[in-house]
């Protein structure tokens, strides 16, 4: 990758239903279609409750962009009727994404303000059952952790892709979810010898802004800042 200071951005938009048919027709080809950037995924979500298709959210389509400069998303703002686009700083990100180390290799430390988590797995076909029976007391637990302003889960595809957003107050409480809460670290203890994922990547960014509605985020009344 290029020295160029690197830009993330996230944007999250909300479409009617009559327009998710348009959406999709858009999806195969929408990264393809930008230009200048180092790297690009256009994602499905859900709710983050579970995963596989009864957890998608059709009207709820996402973009994430590695640049090095502001990239415009041409056509995709016409469809949507809310939109949100989180400004991010990468802190640290190990593993890879389509065989890519998308946000170069880092370990900047910074522990005020907002911080945004990204994980992403293809998983093991024949691993698939035993991750997703997993999943549920994970759910659950994250739903009421402190400090949590907003999550959903996104994806490159309905099974077998699958991956969380979730953004919170600050890095001491998304670590404290992440290392102390027991059904979290259930599950992280678990994993090498589970073997889940053909492909991983767990990534924590600061966020720098954000724009537009954050209801599209799914985010917390609670915790409106």
């Amino acid at each position: 990758m290029s020295d160029m200071p690197m830009l993330v951005t996230l944007h999250v938009w909300r479409v009617p239903r009559p327009k998710i048919g348009a959406v999709m027709l858009r999806m195969p080809l929408a990264g393809r279609r930008l230009r200048g950037v180092r790297f690009a995924k256009f994602l499905g979500t859900g709710t983050g409750v579970g995963f596989g298709p009864r957890d998608a959210d059709l009207t709820r389509w996402a973009a994430l962009v590695v640049s090095d400069k502001k990239i415009e998303i041409p056509g995709w703002d016409r469809l949507a009727t809310a939109k949100a686009t989180v400004d991010l700083t990468p802190l640290t990100s190990r593993g890879t994404w389509s065989g890519r180390a998308p946000f170069g290799t880092v370990t900047a430390a910074r522990s005020d303000g907002m911080v945004l988590a990204l994980t992403r797995a293809r998983l093991r076909p024949t691993r698939a059952l035993t991750f997703w029976r997993a999943i549920p007391p994970v759910a659950r637990e994250i739903a009421a952790a402190p400090g949590l302003l907003a999550r959903f889960g996104m994806g490159e595809a309905p099974i077998g892709w699958q991956g969380t957003v979730s953004v919170w107050r600050d890095a001491a409480d998304l670590t404290a979810f992440a290392y102390r809460q027991p059904e979290h670290r259930a599950v992280i203890a678990r994993t090498p010898a589970a073997r889940w994922y053909a492909e991983e990547l767990f990534a924590r960014f600061a966020v720098d802004g954000i724009t537009g509605d954050r209801a599209v985020l799914g985010w917390l009344e609670e915790g409106q800042i």
